[in-house]
């Protein structure tokens, strides 16, 4: 590719992205000066279709754009990699939890790749399936309730510890400290014993069964292994390699195992993403999920919809709702705030607070019965010529 082609391009008003894949789609190709004119204007030509009009009411195109097909969709939840027990809401409930940016979604998730020395090998994905899945105190041994000595006594099986890579000691030390800690719950003494592998625990008062029975509960459920919020982790073979869906999610502490590719790992809880990657990872997280979940249904729109939708909620440095509790709700005019949600309320406020609306959006014009500032009703008419005959 000739030096002045790619100087003409890179000097040209077109957006980066573009100018570097017409100069990728060039480059080693024999173009003579006609064609390569005959393609840039060609490309021009499309870009500047692809431009909007000025005071073009984007807001209201992209509500309809992502509405309509809204209506289409279906109301479900799909059984996750051809595993019953993981599931994940698809659909209309899914998009309204995204637009509405819950805090946690209804079935959170967590698509977990590893780097290449784990993922081509079995055995090394499930080592750090264990470190992720949240493995309770009973299934590494035998819980005993003991209501003549007033104890729990927990017999470790060494060689559940050994299999799942864990040291007894470690398992003895966690479940005390997890239960003191996680729970909040510190009536109990225990006393640890690493030649029998044996733990045994007593509550402080040592008259009450109540007591006692809320400890055995405790001392069963404790997580010792992986991390709390991960209920569940299977591990898939696809193309070639090992990935993990987990059931439940923690994205900061799944960062922090090894074995983790953390550049392709991925949630679909947003809120949880903007926390820990920041929120233009966010801003992607919404747009991508929102998108694939039309593409689920088999429902095309156009990607710059959605993207001016998340720009909306992200804009001001946190994710918010489309709702009356984020952005409809925050709207400088009173009257398109009062014709969402809660009308009275919005207009009792404002009345004591002494409010003005200066009517530039289309809600409060079409309220008030008068042309929007939007096509024909953005010119205003300074002068009428003189009619000279």
């Amino acid at each position: 590719m000739e030096e002045w082609m790619e100087k003409q391009i890179f000097e040209a008003d077109l957006p980066d992205k573009t100018k570097i894949d017409l100069t990728n789609y060039l480059f080693g190709k024999n173009v003579s000066e006609e064609q390569f004119n005959q393609i840039f204007k060609q490309v021009a030509r499309e870009y500047e279709y692809t431009r909007i009009e000025p005071a073009e009411a984007v807001g209201v195109i992209a509500a309809q754009s992502i509405g309509e097909p809204g209506t289409q969709m279906t109301m479900r939840t799909f059984h996750y990699a051809g595993v019953a027990e993981i599931n994940v809401t698809l659909g209309l409930p899914r998009l309204i939890e995204i637009m509405d940016a819950r805090k946690t979604p209804s079935t959170p998730t967590m698509t977990i790749y590893l780097t290449t020395e784990y993922a081509t090998s079995r055995d090394r994905a499930r080592e750090v399936s264990w470190q992720i899945e949240a493995a309770p105190l009973h299934e590494f041994g035998d819980i005993i309730t003991d209501m003549v000595e007033m104890q729990v006594v927990v017999q470790l099986n060494r060689e559940v510890c050994d299999r799942r890579k864990i040291s007894v000691g470690d398992v003895m030390e966690k479940a005390p400290k997890k239960i003191r800690d996680r729970h909040h719950y510190r009536d109990f003494e225990a006393e640890e014993e690493e030649k029998t592998a044996t733990l045994t625990f007593y509550p402080k008062n040592r008259e009450s069964y109540q007591n006692l029975f809320q400890l055995a509960e405790f001392v069963r459920n404790v997580i010792v292994q992986g991390i709390d919020d991960i209920e569940r982790v299977v591990v898939r073979k696809e193309e070639g390699e090992y990935i993990l869906y987990t059931e439940g999610s923690n994205l900061k502490d799944v960062f922090e195992v090894a074995g983790v590719d953390t550049i392709r790992t991925r949630t679909n809880n947003i809120a949880e993403i903007s926390e820990v990657l920041g929120i233009e990872a966010g801003r992607n997280a919404i747009i991508d999920e929102a998108l694939s979940t039309l593409r689920e249904q088999g429902i095309s729109v156009d990607v710059r919809h959605i993207m001016l939708v998340s720009d909306m909620m992200c804009m001001e440095g946190e994710v918010k709702q489309i709702g009356r509790h984020g952005i409809a709700g925050e709207k400088e005019s009173v009257l398109s705030r009062a014709a969402f949600e809660v009308t009275v309320n919005h207009l009792l406020d404002a009345a004591v607070a002494n409010e003005v609306d200066i009517l530039q959006g289309v809600t409060e014009n079409v309220i008030v019965g008068q042309p929007i500032q939007l096509g024909t009703g953005d010119v205003k008419l300074i002068a009428k010529p003189i009619n000279q005959e």
